[in-house]
């Protein structure tokens, strides 16, 4: 059981709702939070008479937010929830189920408030929330001690306190407009948490990796790359490796994120759109910004850039580090690594060579300590900065390796490990175990990002690269394709409405245009019109002619060449296709 503190969020709740009133009773706890469905004020008051002769609708296990639709305003709360595990002390849930509940019960349901609903369930679908009722998921444990104690007369609430760049739902928790109800804001985190009790050498201790996914620039993979005026990237995650022993924590932190310069691949039907730089603007500023906030919140950088020396993915790469040249910041560093070249032929040992390139940096970095009495003993004074052309697969496998160089030395210097060994070696059993973690993981932040698993995450798995593996990656770029192209424009309107990007006017639909319409030209309906009609009477010259004859081979010959004009239309126009965004139409999505 948690020792429940003063500003530790409410979490076994029981929700009444009156025709007035929605009102949250904590099983503990001597106030309730009242919010109108009316007024929409929202107070908290000491617990009394409020509750008399109610009786509870539901249980609910934590209050997530209220929101503007077009029909009312809508409460969301959790209502269900999954054990992870217990870090630091404090027991870590992943959200298992929501309830979206109307202020006005019997609204006029319009068609677009539908797809709005729709939008913001397909967000809270999202694989995986997580929140804790106590540990502050957003900050990592070097930041944490940074901000000093969270228990305390002047400490404050778990939402207040949060790192506001991984707090998912601080949109809708924001809109209460209450200064008196912390202890009823969950704070959310989008990302990856695994918490692993591990037995090496006769030594006990506890492995755990956070992953925290940023709100800035959040979206999709085709629909958010690069970076915005304010030096925000698009795919931003950081993550933290944790080791418990004997009272002692141990965290090292890596980053990633998308090149920090302004470019955009937009999706146009082709499997693998061209990357390109966006002209007429300051690239060196945005990068300088991004570098600066960097340097501000993790100290000295090494941006490792993993992506191809050649072709169009070989012009960003020279972009990037020319603009690294000119910003001239000796605390950055840029180490290029053409992942696809130096491993070709599956030579995966290779990769070595870009890890002893920065073992220098890695032990000045350091990582996170602290002794059971609270002596600090060291901190991490820099981080690796990774990035490939997504920021997911090959980004994921040396972020891996990194945390296993890292781990061996915090087991080290805790005794678990004897001098000299390594973790890999010391435990076959815990090296499956670490395989397997980073490559869920890796498959988590992918699935965020581009709809779908990671790819590579069999060498991650096995350390080596399998037929199977390479099966599962063609899988896998095949539903990213159909993903990218026909459904991300939804899961980033989605995105957008749930962080408040995009701010809902009543009047859509009749005094302004609703963005929800969607304005299709003649060749969309045409060309797949077509492309469908010759495809049916191909398929019917060639199986059924009652003859072959010249008439059949003519029409094969016609419908054939329609097929291929209508196929041809198609690719060529191929952006009047792709499902975009209709809260930022693509000209201007780019800079959100």
């Amino acid at each position: 059981m948690e020792n429940k503190g003063e500003n530790d969020v409410f979490d076994d709740m029981n929700l009444y709702i009156t025709p007035e009133s929605f009102i949250v009773e904590p099983n503990e706890g001597a106030e309730v939070l009242i919010i109108g469905r009316l007024d929409k004020v929202t107070k908290v008051h000491p617990a009394g008479g409020q509750l008399a002769n109610l009786r509870p609708t539901r249980r609910i296990c934590g209050v997530l937010g209220t929101i503007h639709l077009l029909s009312c305003d809508y409460l969301l709360v959790a209502t269900h929830r999954i054990f992870v595990g217990v870090l630091n002390g404090a027991i870590i849930w992943r959200l298992a189920g929501y309830d979206i509940i109307p202020y006005i019960p019997n609204a006029i349901q319009r068609k677009e408030n539908e797809t709005y609903l729709r939008l913001l369930r397909q967000t809270l679908d999202t694989k995986y929330f997580y929140f804790s009722y106590r540990y502050d998921l957003t900050h990592s444990l070097q930041r944490q001690r940074e901000l000093g104690p969270f228990r305390g007369a002047n400490s404050t609430g778990l939402f207040q306190r949060a790192d506001q760049r991984f707090v998912w739902n601080g949109y809708v928790l924001q809109q209460f407009g209450c200064e008196k109800m912390h202890r009823f804001q969950l704070p959310l985190l989008l990302g990856f948490v695994s918490i692993n009790q591990v037995q090496i050498n006769g030594q006990t201790f506890f492995w755990s990796i956070v992953t925290r996914r940023s709100i800035q620039r959040a979206g999709t993979r085709l629909f958010t790359r690069g970076i915005n005026d304010r030096g925000h990237v698009a795919n931003f995650v950081e993550t933290e490796q944790i080791v418990e022993f004997n009272g002692q924590l141990a965290g090292f932190v890596q980053t990633r994120g998308s090149m920090p310069f302004h470019w955009h691949q937009l999706p146009n039907l082709r499997y693998k759109p061209r990357p390109r730089l966006i002209p007429g603007k300051d690239h060196l500023g945005a990068c300088s910004l991004h570098f600066s906030e960097q340097l501000r919140l993790y100290g000295s950088q090494v941006a490792v850039n993993l992506v191809d020396h050649k072709g169009a993915e070989g012009e960003l790469e020279a972009t990037f580090g020319r603009l690294i040249r000119e910003m001239g910041n000796p605390k950055v560093r840029y180490e290029s690594f053409d992942f696809h070249h130096e491993c070709r032929k599956m030579r995966w040992d290779r990769l070595n060579v870009l890890i002893d390139r920065l073992a220098h940096e890695q032990d000045d970095f350091g990582y996170y300590h602290v002794f059971d009495d609270g002596k600090l003993v060291s901190t991490q004074t820099g981080v690796f900065r990774t990035n490939c052309i997504d920021c997911l697969d090959r980004t994921n496998v040396v972020q891996s390796m990194l945390a296993r160089r890292s781990l061996t030395a915090v087991l080290q210097k805790m005794g678990v490990l004897h001098v000299g060994q390594r973790v890999e070696q010391a435990s076959q059993s815990f090296e499956a175990r670490f395989k397997g973690v980073w490559a869920d993981n890796a498959d988590l932040v992918s699935l965020q990002y581009s709809g779908t698993g990671a790819l590579k995450t069999d060498f991650t798995r096995t350390g080596k690269r399998t037929k199977a593996g390479a099966l599962q990656d063609g899988k896998n770029s095949l539903m990213r394709y159909y993903l990218n192209n026909f459904a991300d424009g939804q899961r980033q309107d989605g995105i957008d409405l749930f962080l408040g990007k995009y701010l809902i006017n009543d009047n859509e639909g009749r005094a302004v245009p609703s963005p929800l319409e969607s304005k299709r030209g003649w060749r969309f309906f045409a060309f797949p019109s077509v492309l469908i009609m010759a495809v049916t009477m191909f398929m019917v010259t060639m199986v059924y002619p009652a003859e072959f004859n010249t008439e059949n081979l003519l029409l094969m010959l016609f419908w054939g060449a329609m097929i291929a004009v209508s196929a041809t239309g198609i690719m060529h126009y191929g952006i009047e296709f792709v499902q975009w965004p209709r809260l930022f139409p693509p000209l201007s999505f780019r800079d959100q």
